[in-house]
């Protein structure tokens, strides 16, 4: 139950995140914007996530306080400043209240994934699993919300879209207060294979934050992969939609949509299969498998762009589920090597780097496209390839 309540109360939380990108053309109406103010919209709240992640991974405030308190708090704080999205008055106003709920999501997000180890003690790649798988939903959103949209007959109040995402996240933060924090957690002893030289005490480890996780052996691995991971997946997923309509211009805004929204989706449930065998085969294993998978995609569709209509579809979804499968598989392999006093703050702080890194991706490989066109899949391979390679080196037990 424990595992069911975080899962849901992390894609109420998190879909503060996404919601505005549904209603961009209301927005661009409303305060007479730019396509290029369009950037410091989405932007605002990707750079409050990333400020935020950091802030809490170096001072280990995940760590120093009650999770499911700082979990709550931030879904408060981040569902009033989406709330007052629609009376901001103009870009800089908007701008501000995106960077504010940015760093509300920096307290769900990674904080949610910290409660959920401690719920799922021994099987955090199942638990991790239904809650990335969430975050993938979350994520498919507001495709699924512009293809509903974009059809004649449909008028939604784009106001009632975004309060309604802010009254979603305030019952995701009751949900995790009235669960609060596991009641057996760990002691603060480093897992499996943690470390060969003697760790630091618990006091410093704490005044480091997460980055005292980085002298662990285990830790560096499992981290390094994601962040390999991380090169490949969010650009994959800016790219479906003009995958798509490369391949078929005629495509209408809500075929388009749709489309986009199908195959990001379809990683949510793939990746509660892939905690299902996790549980069997190991996270380690998994994530192996997902790397070689989507290495493989990434190598093999600049041949296979002009597959059938059906052949096609099927092996973007498929890319696109391998891309995501491993990502909850990191964090437990993660979460295992790491002490119990430090995982809040490790984890947060490697989702703040791989986020970096994906941003990095994004900034660089996007604008290729038009250049490279299905090529381009060559340039994310590198990161599946670094992910295998860091993965090699993680000691099973």
């Amino acid at each position: 139950m424990p595992t069911l309540v975080l899962a849901i109360a992390e894609l109420f939380g998190t879909a503060l995140w996404f919601t505005p990108n549904a209603v961009l053309p209301e927005l661009m109406a409303l305060w007479s914007l730019a396509p290029s103010d369009l950037g410091w919209l989405t932007g605002a709240v990707q750079g409050g996530f990333l400020l935020g992640t950091l802030t809490i991974g170096l001072t280990g405030l995940a760590d120093r306080l009650d999770a499911s308190r700082l979990f709550a708090a931030c879904c408060l704080l981040g569902a009033l400043s989406n709330a007052l999205l629609p009376m901001a008055g103009g870009l800089g106003g908007a701008v501000t209240l995106r960077v504010i709920t940015g760093l509300c999501l920096a307290g769900i997000y990674p904080v949610g994934m910290k409660l959920m180890v401690g719920w799922t003690p021994g099987r955090s790649g199942v638990g991790l699993a239904w809650l990335v798988g969430m975050l993938v939903l979350g994520t498919a959103l507001p495709h699924g919300l512009r293809a509903f949209t974009a059809l004649d007959d449909v008028t939604l109040s784009w106001r009632g879209g975004i309060w309604s995402a802010s009254l979603l996240a305030v019952l995701g933060g009751i949900m995790v207060w009235r669960l609060g924090e596991a009641p057996c957690q760990a002691t603060a002893v480093p897992g499996p294979g943690s470390s060969t030289k003697p760790g630091p005490s618990s006091g410093h480890g704490l005044r480091l934050g997460g980055l005292s996780a980085f002298r662990i052996s285990n830790f560096r691995h499992a981290a390094s992969a994601y962040f390999g991971h991380m090169w490949e997946l969010y650009t994959l997923w800016a790219l479906l939609p003009l995958m798509l309509a490369a391949r078929w211009p005629s495509l209408t805004t809500a075929e388009l949509a749709f489309g986009a929204f199908a195959l990001i989706a379809v990683g949510g449930p793939c990746c509660w299969i892939g905690g299902a065998f996790s549980a069997r085969l190991g996270s380690h294993r998994v994530a192996q498998f997902a790397l070689a998978g989507s290495g493989l995609c990434c190598a093999l569709y600049p041949l296979l762009s002009e597959l059938p209509a059906a052949g096609l579809i099927g092996f973007l979804a498929l890319w696109s589920a391998l891309a995501v499968v491993d990502s909850p598989q990191f964090s437990a392999l993660s979460a295992t090597a790491c002490p119990a006093n430090i995982v809040g703050s490790a984890l947060t702080l490697q989702n703040a780097i791989g986020f970096s890194i994906s941003m990095l991706s994004l900034l660089i490989l996007i604008p290729l496209w038009q250049i490279t066109g299905p090529w381009l899949a060559w340039l994310l391979l590198p990161g599946p390839l670094l992910g295998l390679w860091c993965l090699h080196g993680y000691t099973r037990y």
